[in-house]
């Protein structure tokens, strides 16, 4: 076989395969390969709105648990307002409770006083009168009896 007739056929064959491939391999392959690019293009936007969203989603994270936190705060401290105020009312009842107690002994001592001194004065009036009767040698009546007592008591 002649090398220039070779040729011819191989640079034929070359250009019916490029032509067979150029009409239809390559338009379906050029579309796939577009139809690959725009979904690795949406892929990648979709992932830098996913980073954003990410980075929005820790900011806002971030402020809640700021405000969480202020708020948690606020309620300690009101917490304790409320505990210190408690017990301050707990110390004035407890201050007017003893006051009150301690005036009910006074005035309860003071009666026993008063019944005491008006037992002695009743013991002291009778000792007074049988000392009297003693002395006299005779029984003073009643009247005159109820009488002394009454000046005796006045006068102790």
């Amino acid at each position: 076989m002649n090398i220039n007739a070779t040729l011819f056929i191989q640079c034929l064959v070359f250009l019916i395969l490029a032509l067979v491939t150029m009409k239809f391999i390559w338009p379906p392959m050029i579309q796939a390969i577009d139809v690959r690019r725009a979904k690795i293009a949406e892929g990648l936007e979709a992932a830098s709105r996913g980073n954003k969203s990410l980075e929005e989603a820790k900011a806002s994270a971030l402020g809640f648990e700021k405000d969480a936190r202020v708020k948690a705060h606020d309620i300690l401290v009101d917490a304790e307002k409320r505990a210190q105020a408690i017990e301050v009312s707990a110390k004035e009842k407890a201050v007017v409770e003893a006051e009150r107690i301690v005036a009910s002994a006074k005035a309860e001592a003071m009666q026993e006083i008063v019944r005491a001194k008006e037992a002695l004065r009743d013991q002291v009036s009778g000792l007074v009168v049988a000392g009297a009767e003693q002395i006299l040698g005779r029984e003073i009546n009643a009247q005159n009896h109820s009488d002394l007592l009454a000046q005796y008591k006045n006068q102790l």
